[in-house]
């Protein structure tokens, strides 16, 4: 992986853990991301497959649509985190979506918290982007809280959104709208 200074969090209130870095993803995390996407945690709570290939990965991270960012996050060099914020076009250029994920073996340590903060800041005092939209499956729990901590709502409900794990799984539409 290349070196690519820390920063200081642009998140005005972050309070991140000890030693976590986050910064932009590059092409080069690819081996790493693809790493944390096989875990069985981080695949029952996106929709990644089992067995992802880093040269999939790679492919991703350069044909990344303009206007989005991608970050990771570091814990001693190692990825431990990764999440994306999407613009829309046109008529929902106000609007952004975004997915995220965690190392299984380091949930519940502030990274998640730190990542989200870090571009509900950067969707807020940098891009302008007013809606927030994510959807969550109904069984991620913690994730759920941490969407709603940051002011997301939930909207909907996916009924059978996606097939995981032999059964078809729901999902909830949540949003986080920031007026005007």
């Amino acid at each position: 992986m290349s070196e690519i200074p820390p920063i200081d969090p642009v998140d005005p209130v972050a309070a991140w853990p000890s030693g976590l870095v986050i910064r932009a993803r590059t092409s080069a995390d690819a081996e790493g991301i693809a790493a944390m996407q096989h875990m069985p945690g981080f695949r029952a709570g996106t929709l990644r497959l089992p067995y992802p290939k880093t040269e999939d990965v790679q492919k991703f991270i350069e044909t990344e649509a303009p206007g989005s960012v991608s970050l990771v996050a570091l814990m001693d060099g190692i990825i431990v985190g990764d999440i994306g914020l999407n613009r829309f076009a046109g008529r929902r250029a106000h609007a952004a979506g975004i997915g995220m994920g965690v190392d299984d073996d380091y949930h519940r340590r502030g990274i998640g918290r730190a990542m989200l903060g870090e571009i509900v800041a950067i969707a807020d005092f940098w891009l302008n982007i007013a809606r927030l939209e994510l959807t969550v499956f109904v069984d991620n729990v913690g994730a759920i809280a941490l969407y709603e901590s940051f002011g997301f709502e939930r909207e909907g409900m996916h009924r059978g959104f996606a097939f995981r794990d032999g059964r078809y799984v729901d999902a909830l539409a949540m949003a986080r709208f920031r007026p005007e």
